[in-house]
């Protein structure tokens, strides 16, 4: 058993040497990993701010707000799609007339504009409308211009009907068995499917168009009631511009249609000055931890501090290969996960110097007693914290959900340093056999020169 653990320490050191030279490597330019450098967020690394400037006069009064809450959503999902990123993304009313509205999104660690105009997309704005009963007006596709634009007004032959992309549920693509060309099938949610069911069955014989970023696409006539809640867009699609339509609106069609109005790069809020203090007063604490551990823990605390550089250069590994953000937010949940690792492990270590008191084990038996009489509270603590990572990750924002991942792999990680690689490196050391000094080593604190003085006295 110990033979066994010796050799699979050896394994878990050179594996960490490894992961410490990809840290150390992937931060160097010009590196073949170097694509792995940490993302730093607007507070550290600063980033591209886009103004977009947001339509709401189809909206009805009142519902405004409302519908600048389901925009940023919307843009938020499709520039956050992983919940880490942590983009700022967030709707203000203004102009000279106060009725203005804004939606303003700031990506950290963009820099180029057109990367940032790209990530956001061009999210189409899906929407259906009937044609007025009073106008006399023959509409087909052959009415249209070269442009894609009607020869007369839109809204002098059109009504907007209130469904829009922002009720679809999934789109898909398929292809016409008679025509073969490519259609987008699209499920509305059960509020949209009401809608539809409502509209077709109303307006039998008319003509329900549909809109993409304003422009007609199709000017289908309702032949029957559609009761299940699919409508299908056929607007002589190519297969690419069907799939990329039927994705788009995956991600989420925007409830109102935006136009980008300014452009920015934005300056990190901390600074590089900031962020070396940060560093060096990271790097003292850890020492001092350090040299508390093997002061106090003596062989046991040796172990801890190994486990301890073991633990940071797993998470700045899975920083990088996420990868996750990383703002001021975050940080702090990883400060907060260093010290939940370091206190699992003075959980066991007192547990253990529990066993070896008892003077009826030896070190050995003592390490395996030890861990298993503290990994119920181990395991209590960390499971707490952890549903708590995860409702902070459901239920917050994009800033929120940063703190609350790198919360919540920090303590994955430390529940298997502490518990799998400590007791793996306590084992290497300990022996079949005992004798004063090797015993010594496993204990805690100023005992031994205690029992000297007694003896002396």
């Amino acid at each position: 058993m110990i033979k066994k653990a010796r050799i699979i320490s050896v394994v878990i050191l050179i594996f960490g040497f490894l992961l410490a030279a990809f840290i150390y490597f992937s931060e160097k330019e010009n590196t073949s990993v170097s694509q792995f450098g940490f993302k730093l967020g607007l507070d550290l690394s600063g980033g591209t701010q886009l103004v977009y400037d947001a339509d709401t006069s189809n909206v009805a009064s009142g519902e405004e707000a409302e519908s600048m809450d389901a925009l940023r959503e919307v843009i938020e999902r499709r520039v956050n799609l992983f919940g880490v990123s942590e983009p700022k993304i967030q709707t203000e009313r203004g102009g000279l007339s106060g009725d203005e509205d804004r939606l303003i999104v700031e990506l950290p660690g963009v820099t180029n504009i057109d990367e940032a105009v790209a990530q956001i997309g061009k999210t189409p704005l899906l929407d259906f409308r009937l044609q007025k009963p009073q106008d006399e007006v023959e509409l087909n596709t052959e009415s249209l211009t070269e442009g894609g634009q009607i020869e007369v007004e839109v809204d002098d032959l059109f009504t907007p009907t209130g469904l829009t992309g922002s009720l679809v549920e999934r789109a898909q693509v398929q292809f016409d068995q008679v025509t073969g060309q490519a259609v987008v099938i699209i499920d509305f949610n059960d509020e949209g499917r009401q809608l539809f069911s409502d509209l077709t069955s109303e307006n039998v014989g008319e003509v329900l168009a549909i809109f993409l970023d304003g422009e007609p696409i199709s000017l289908p006539v309702i032949e029957t009631a559609i009761t299940d809640g699919t409508a299908v867009i056929s607007g002589n699609f190519e297969p690419e511009e069907a799939r990329e339509l039927a994705r788009d609106l995956n991600y989420g069609a925007l409830p109102i249609p935006i136009e980008l109005i300014s452009t920015n790069v934005v300056g990190p809020t901390l600074g590089a000055a900031v962020i070396d203090a940060g560093v060096t007063a990271g790097i003292i604490g850890l020492v001092l931890i350090i040299a508390f551990l093997i002061i106090w823990y003596r062989a046991l605390g040796i172990v801890a501090s190994v486990t301890l550089l073991f633990y940071i250069v797993i998470i700045l590994t899975l920083f990088k290969l996420i990868p996750v953000t990383l703002t001021a937010s975050g940080i702090a949940a990883f400060i907060l996960s260093v010290g939940m690792a370091v206190d699992a492990n003075i959980i066991i270590f007192e547990r253990i110097k529990e066993e070896l008191q008892s003077r009826k084990k030896n070190a050995l038996k003592a390490i395996e007693d030890g861990f298993d009489r503290a990994w119920a509270s181990i395991r209590d603590a960390n499971i707490t914290s952890l549903i708590a990572a995860v409702v902070l990750f459901y239920f917050g924002s994009s800033i929120v959900k940063g703190f609350a991942l790198v919360f919540g792999l920090g303590i994955l990680v430390s529940m298997v340093s502490a518990i799998g690689v400590s007791k793996t490196f306590l084992i290497a050391l300990a022996t079949e056999k005992d004798n004063t000094s090797r015993r010594a080593l496993f204990e805690s604190g100023f005992n031994f020169v205690k029992k000297g003085l007694k003896k002396h006295t």
